[in-house]
C-alpha cells in the first residue's frame, strides 16, 4: 500500500472517463476531511474488519458513491486515515514550527487523548492491521520514527543545556517517553476518570523527573 495512494486509471464502469462518479459539489477539502473523520469513528467503534465504505457513508451522511469519489476502496481510505492521524501527531509535536519543551510535548499528548477519546482506539486498530500487511506497517513505522526523531532532538538539545540527563542516549530516552505517552493515550479512553487534573500534573512531573539530571542539577527537563 503506497503512503500517498493514487487511484489508477479504471475501465469505464459508468462513473466517467477516469472511473469517478460526477464531481460532488461544495468544499472538497472539507468533505474529504469529514469522510476521514467518519471513517475513523467507524474504525474506533466497530473495528477495522467491520469497517466498510457503506458504513462510512452512513456515518458521514452521504452516499457510498461520494466516498468512492474520494477513495477508490477501503484500503485507500484507511491509508488516508492513517496519514491524517500521523499528521495530527506532527502538529502536536511541532505547533507553529516551534520547538516545544519536553513537558509541553507530553501535555499535548495528554490533551489529545482527552480531546479525542477515539484517537487511540483508531490507532490501535490500525497498528493491529499493520501486523498482517507489511507495506502498511512500513508506512506506520516510518511516520512513527519521525516522531521519535523529534523527541530525540529535543532531548539532545536538553542534554547540551544540562536540563536532561546525559547518562542515557537521547534516542533511548525518546523511546521511553513515547512508550509512556502511548500508554497514557491507550488507557485514557478506558479509564478517563483516572486522569484527573491533579493526577495528570503528577504524571507529567514523574515523566520529567525520569529524564532530568540526578538531584543537584541546576535545572529541570521542563524548562
Amino acid at each position: 500500500m503506497p503512503e500517498n495512494p493514487t487511484r489508477p486509471a479504471a475501465a469505464d464502469d459508468g462513473r466517467g472517463p477516469a472511473g469517478r462518479r460526477g464531481r460532488p459539489t461544495g468544499d472538497h477539502e472539507a468533505r474529504r476531511a469529514a469522510l476521514l473523520e467518519a471513517a475513523a469513528s467507524v474504525i474506533a467503534r466497530e473495528g477495522y474488519a467491520n469497517t466498510s465504505l457503506r458504513k462510512v457513508a452512513q456515518r458521514a451522511g452521504c452516499t457510498t458513491g461520494t466516498v468512492t469519489y474520494y477513495f477508490a476502496n477501503k484500503e485507500e481510505l484507511v491509508a488516508a486515515v492513517t496519514q491524517s492521524r500521523f499528521d495530527g501527531f506532527d502538529a502536536m509535536l511541532e505547533p507553529g514550527g516551534g520547538r516545544p519543551g519536553i513537558r509541553a510535548v507530553l501535555e499535548r499528548w495528554l490533551s489529545r487523548a482527552a480531546g479525542d477519546p477515539e484517537f487511540w482506539p483508531v490507532m490501535s486498530q490500525l497498528l493491529a492491521h499493520a501486523r498482517y500487511e507489511p507495506a502498511f506497517a512500513t508506512v506506520i513505522a516510518r511516520r512513527y520514527a519521525r516522531h521519535r526523531e523529534i523527541l530525540a532532538s529535543l532531548l539532545t538539545a536538553g542534554q547540551a543545556q544540562g536540563t536532561v540527563r546525559d547518562d542515557i542516549p537521547a534516542d533511548l530516552l525518546a523511546d521511553q517517553l513515547a512508550a509512556i505517552a502511548d500508554g497514557w493515550m491507550m488507557m485514557f479512553p478506558i479509564e478517563p476518570e483516572r486522569f484527573t487534573a491533579s493526577r495528570v500534573q503528577a504524571l507529567l512531573d514523574a515523566a520529567i523527573t525520569l529524564v532530568s539530571p540526578p538531584p543537584g542539577g541546576a535545572r529541570t527537563a521542563g524548562t
